[in-house]
Formats: structure tokens, C-alpha cells, sequence
């Protein structure tokens, strides 16, 4: 399946729901054209989670378009989320840096340790070598898991004993890459309420002691969104990325929500690209974002 039909699969419900809005521009036509009223397209962007300024921002441009007619309207809404997207940085995953450290962070049950699982699964489909860290010490359970997917993928894991300082865990697993030569280590952490201020300082400690461990590290720092938490997630965002600089955001669950529209709000709220879409719960199911891929998908 190419990376268009899984967006496309991926975002089914979201779709659905902005076709109801495009649908209802198919209004009674008028000196040979049809006339559009916007008010159902703008509820459906909003009801999609693209946010209420970006929607009316939108609708603001579908407007200046002379005579346009329904299908025009799909077309251009199509260019403008494109156009939207492109703003934000480059959605590219960092390259070059030996080892490449990618931090992971989010709240709980987002899918953080899943998305670190499938990422490795894509770096080791390439041929590189991966390390993984359990930096997941409070609970036994998170660990296990990385394990888990560790044995599965044929990829080591750096762990210590549940209720370690996970600071000491990313600081032997940086030294571990380097030591084994490795092209990427990916570095799980534990899910952290953005409203307790200590736990955001702990995180702030373990990028800190990944510096110290390989200067320049760690060179990805990705916030796991649910999709599915929609408007929440920007809140989530906005404290993640004042506490530690985040160069982008995994969308996670988009294959089971209307609200992929989210996605755009994240670009144009906060600037941060979005560098990889969650859709589904196999290990290649996460793929890297395409803005092209994500209009057609989203629009139709």
C-alpha cells in the first residue's frame, strides 16, 4: 500500500466529516454556475479540529475566489491546506548526526512507546543499526513492553530496575550507542501530566544530561499527540514545546477519528511541523507526513 492510500485509509473518518460541509455546496446554480454558501463548510473544518481561526481563515480565502463553483472550492481547499503546511519547518526527521538520538515525549496513553517501537522498525528496515532506552522507569510495565518490541524487531534495549533515575538510563544508553557504533538511538520517557510542573523539570534534566552525554543531542525531540484529544492537544503542545524546544509532533490513532483536521491546527498554532502520522496499529503503520498526501487525504 503506498504512503497516499494509507493517509487516505487512514484519515476515512475525518474525510467524511469535512464531506458534509463540501457537499453542501452544491447549491442551485445560478447564471450557470453554482452559488456557494460557506456557513456548513466552515462547521465542518471546525467540527474536522482544524481550529476556529484557521477555519475562518479558510473560509476567508475560498471566498476571494471569483465564481467559484464546488468542485473549484475541493481544489483550492486542497492547495490552501498544502500551502499551510509547507509553512512550518521541514518535516524531515533529522539527518547525519552518528548516532541520531530521537527523544520521545508526551503524555500517557498516547502511543509514545508504540510510535518509538515503529520508528525503530523503519530505521532497521533501512539497515541501520538501532538502540532503544527505557527511560519509562515508573512504571514495569512500559518497560516490559520496549522489551517486548526490542525482541520482536531484533533491537537492544537499555534498561535499568523500575524506579531508576531515568536521567542514569539515557545517560548509559547514549554512551551504549556510541560505544556500539550505532546509526540511531531512540529514547523512550515516561507520560507526564503538562500541568505538573516537576515532572516537566525532570524532563528538562534528561535532555540536558543527553547533551552532556554527545553535545548536540538529542537532534529530534517529538511530542506524541492523540488525535483524538483534538483542541486538548495544543495546550499539550504549547507546554512540551516552551519547556524543552520540540522540533516536532508524531499524530498518533488518526485511523480512528474525525478529527485529523488537528493536524493543521498544530502547523499553524504552534509552527512545528508534523513529521510522522500514526495510522494503525502495525509496525510499518507509521509513516513519515506528506503535506500533498495529507490534503488529498483529509479533502478527498
Amino acid at each position: 500500500m503506498s504512503l497516499w492510500d494509507r493517509v487516505s485509509a487512514g484519515l476515512t473518518k475525518s474525510r467524511e466529516t469535512l464531506a458534509r460541509g463540501l457537499n453542501s455546496l452544491r447549491a442551485p446554480v445560478h447564471k450557470g454556475r453554482q452559488t456557494v454558501s460557506f456557513d456548513e463548510m466552515e462547521a465542518a473544518l471546525i467540527e474536522a479540529d482544524v481550529g476556529v481561526r484557521m477555519a475562518d481563515a479558510l473560509i476567508e480565502e475560498l471566498k476571494r475566489v471569483p465564481d467559484v463553483d464546488a468542485d473549484q472550492v475541493r481544489q483550492h481547499l486542497k492547495t490552501l491546506i498544502i500551502s499551510r503546511c509547507d509553512r512550518a519547518p521541514s518535516s524531515a526527521l533529522a539527518e547525519g548526526p552518528h548516532p541520531l538520538v530521537v527523544l520521545f515525549v508526551g503524555v500517557n496513553g498516547v502511543g509514545k512507546t508504540t510510535s518509538v517501537a515503529k520508528l525503530a522498525a523503519r530505521y532497521r528496515s533501512q539497515g541501520r543499526q538501532v538502540l532503544l532506552a527505557a527511560g519509562d522507569t515508573f512504571r514495569a510495565a512500559a518497560v516490559e513492553q520496549l522489551q517486548i518490541w526490542g525482541a520482536r524487531l531484533g533491537v537492544e534495549v537499555i534498561h535499568q530496575k523500575p524506579g531508576s533515575d531515568p536521567a542514569a538510563v539515557v545517560f548509559d544508553a547514549v554512551s551504549a550507542a556510541k560505544a556500539r557504533d550505532a546509526d540511531v538511538l531512540l529514547i523512550d520517557s515516561a507520560g507526564r501530566l503538562h500541568t505538573k510542573q516537576s515532572l516537566m523539570d525532570e524532563l528538562v534534566k534528561i535532555k540536558r544530561v543527553i547533551g552532556r552525554a554527545l553535545p548536540g543531542a538529542p537532534h529530534e525531540i517529538l511530542l506524541v499527540l492523540d488525535a483524538s484529544t483534538g483542541q486538548n492537544g495544543l495546550a499539550q503542545a504549547r507546554v512540551f514545546h516552551e519547556a524543552l524546544g520540540l522540533t516536532g509532533i508524531v499524530v498518533t490513532k488518526l485511523d480512528g477519528t474525525p478529527k485529523g483536521g488537528i493536524v493543521l491546527a498544530i502547523v499553524d498554532e504552534l509552527g512545528l511541523p508534523v513529521k510522522l502520522l500514526g495510522l494503525g496499529e502495525e509496525p510499518d503503520a507509521l509513516v513519515p507526513f506528506e503535506a500533498t498526501a495529507f490534503a488529498e487525504g483529509l479533502v478527498g
